[in-house]
């Protein structure tokens, strides 16, 4: 029999795959059989021949846990499921079974396992399958993973273990996580005084990490389903600042910060061949991680010869306008993918300095 820790959140995109993928590599040092399970996945991918939540199969290659795929997903949300739940086409007590028999079956072959939620706890209602029920089907106590700050953490804590209070299942730890490190001390003080009276212990998640948050140049040639040309050594740079390219060519290079990937249209020749040449000098190098070039016009044969001599990463486009760009690239929320191996690894080694996995690991004895 598995011990297991259900992890949920106060909210969407605050960390629940980073503490998992976190407590499963610190996990993995203790116990011999470590699993996990997203009950029900929104975000359905298909891997292997196997259809399964996004974050399933990054846990099944990251962790190489290819034997236990089948059980780790074992529902999936499409975006007609909940019409016909509402209609009456889905029956949600199937589901359950399907959770059940699959966190039975992982119950069997793990020592312990890591149950991730989806969304807020509210999230599956419609089909009876909120986190908390969840949660109580699998009989599994709770980690709840907060964001950062004092008030609004207090407010959602309350909000949403209330669910968990109405299913009996037990939140025996909340995190706050994307903790501002100048106050990271002070917001977990006030917190511990705020939940004094409260059964569950409060403990620190990671510190904010732009570079956790924040996309490589490859993932946004990804988002944007454009191919990547240029120096391939910066294909997996981080990008920490987006830039459109409508000021004058000075007025652009003047606003430049480190690790900046700029939008700029096909129709701008000086600015393009100034940046390019930019890109060559190792004062600015760590500021130019790319160019995004849209626009119907095409760039004039000799910028295309200077961009090409200088190896710049850029992506071409004559389909997507600029504003179009900047609201894609700035609405999308980056998701860890296997590929991502230097921040997995950097996951890894910011879990093991900061997480005390024996403290967490007695609270779910």
């Amino acid at each position: 029999m598995a011990k297991k820790l259900f992890i949920a959140a106060t909210g969407q995109d605050i960390g629940k795959t980073t503490t998992s993928l976190s407590l499963i590599h610190l996990a993995k040092k203790k116990y011999r059989r470590v699993g996990f399970i997203k009950p029900l996945g929104p975000k359905v991918t298909e891997y292997k021949g196997i259809t399964a939540d996004k974050d399933a199969v990054l846990m099944c290659q990251v962790f190489n846990m290819g034997r236990h795929l089948p059980y780790m997903s074992p529902v999936v949300i499409y975006p007609d499921s909940t019409r016909k739940a509402l209609d009456g086409e889905l029956d949600p007590q199937d589901l359950e079974k399907m959770i059940v028999q699959a966190g039975a079956m992982l119950d069997k072959k793990c020592d312990f396992l890591i149950i991730e939620g989806s969304g807020h706890p509210g999230v599956g209602s419609v089909v009876n399958l909120s986190n908390a029920r969840i949660a109580k089907l699998l009989d599994a106590q709770v980690l709840m993973i907060t964001n950062g700050g004092i008030g609004s953490v207090i407010d959602n804590v309350y909000m949403n273990k209330a669910l968990f209070d109405k299913e009996g299942v037990e939140v025996r730890a909340i995190m706050p996580n994307k903790l501002l490190p100048e106050k990271r001390d002070g917001t977990l003080n006030y917190l511990k005084k705020a939940f004094a009276t409260e059964s569950f212990k409060v403990l620190g998640g990671f510190n904010y990490q732009p570079v956790l948050a924040n996309p490589t140049l490859n993932r946004v040639a990804n988002i944007l389903n454009l191919d990547i040309t240029g120096n391939k050594r910066d294909f997996k740079r981080i990008i920490h600042h987006l830039q459109i390219g409508a000021p004058s060519t000075q007025r652009v290079t003047e606003l430049l910060r480190d690790d900046t990937l700029l939008i700029v249209t096909s129709s701008r020749d000086e600015l393009l061949v100034t940046l390019s040449n930019m890109y060559q000098l190792p004062d600015y190098r760590n500021k130019i991680v790319g160019l995004l070039i849209p626009g119907i016009h095409e760039v004039s044969n000799i910028t295309q010869q200077i961009i090409d001599r200088s190896k710049i990463p850029y992506m071409r486009t004559s389909s997507h306008t600029t504003g179009k760009l900047y609201r894609t690239i700035n609405e999308d929320v980056y998701k860890l993918q296997a590929e991502d191996k230097e921040k997995i690894d950097m996951i890894k080694k910011l879990a093991e300095m900061r997480f005390d996995f024996d403290e967490l690991d007695a609270l779910f004895s």
